[in-house]
């Protein structure tokens, strides 16, 4: 289009735009664009996960191997911590508060080492996911991929920790008397729940914790409490014995309880079925699929605000 201006110059003016008077939103739509760092669908963030398994094993070895370089024992103390607790735990409470009670000793410290380690899987992962965005911003904010890669890996780290010591969980076992059998078959399905639900419980507080990071300073004193409600250090059905029937078995209900007693009626003869609760194996795979399942989507449903602010 052209048209004279009073001087008698000619003034051309530019064809209108065929975007003129769209939304950002009809332009995007046009053109293909999506929103930068947008979260994909359910499926997609599960096949984007799938794709980056490789990064999350190298990831969690990585962590694993920086966890005590700085130390001179080195790996040593993946197995030495959780030892010198259970040798505190028992002079605590299997010495002076006698909470061994109704167990011999060669039954009552494969019990206490067993329920140490089986819950210090659970705390440390617990730990670990709290911190696993928080911690890693650096990280977050430099690379495109999906953040559940950081709390799963994190969990998987806390596995292969675990496994490590579940040599000297068999050793401890064997020592007190307690050998190898069909029942310690079952260590497998025990530990492969117990993971499902430590890392959906890990990808909950990995979200908690991205938006509260003092959560950190917290989570130690509710740990505390777990453990102690959890039947670590005694046997909640004899401890109990004298109060109301529902407090045992609230208390015995509780996941980090079910995988710890599961782990010991395993491991241990003489912890037969009668110290198990009813349906044991249903309420393991319950808690594993609830946590699992539903931490992943909680996270998920979060995505896109990891790493922003």
């Amino acid at each position: 289009m052209s048209e004279t201006t009073h001087d008698g110059t000619v003034a051309v003016s530019a064809p209108a735009s065929p975007d003129e008077g769209l939304t950002a939103a009809q332009l995007a739509g046009r053109y293909g664009l999506t929103v930068s760092g947008a979260r994909p669908s359910l499926v997609e963030y599960v096949r984007q996960l799938w794709d980056r398994r490789h990064f999350i094993l190298a990831f969690s070895r990585a962590k694993l191997t920086a966890q005590y370089s700085q130390a001179k024992l080195g790996q040593l103390w993946q197995v030495a911590t959780p030892l010198l607790n259970a040798g505190v735990y028992f002079f605590i409470f299997g010495v002076i508060l006698n909470a061994s009670r109704g167990m011999s000793k060669d039954v009552y410290i494969p019990f206490l080492v067993t329920g140490v380690f089986v819950f210090t899987f659970t705390q440390s992962s617990v730990m670990a996911g709290v911190r696993a965005i928080s911690g890693n911003l650096g990280l977050v904010r430099a690379l495109h991929f999906p953040r559940a890669s950081l709390p799963i890996s994190f969990a998987l780290q806390q596995l292969q920790q675990l496994l490590f010591s579940m040599v000297v969980l068999f050793a401890v076992a064997v020592g007190f008397g307690h050998y190898p059998d069909l029942s310690w078959a079952l260590i497998v399905p025990v530990l492969f729940l117990q993971f499902l639900f430590n890392t959906g419980l890990a990808l909950i507080m990995a979200r908690a914790g991205a938006k509260t990071p003092d959560l950190a300073q917290l989570m130690p004193f509710v740990m505390r409490t777990w453990m102690y409600a959890s039947g670590v250090m005694f046997s909640i059905p004899i401890m109990l014995a004298d109060k109301p029937q529902w407090v045992a078995t609230v208390l015995q209900w509780n996941p980090a309880a079910i995988y710890m007693d599961l782990m010991r009626f395993a491991l241990i003869d003489e912890y037969g079925a009668e110290n198990l609760p009813d349906h044991v194996w249903a309420a393991a795979g319950g808690w594993a699929a609830l946590f699992a399942l539903g931490g992943f989507v909680y996270f998920w449903k979060a995505e896109e605000r990891y790493g922003r602010g």
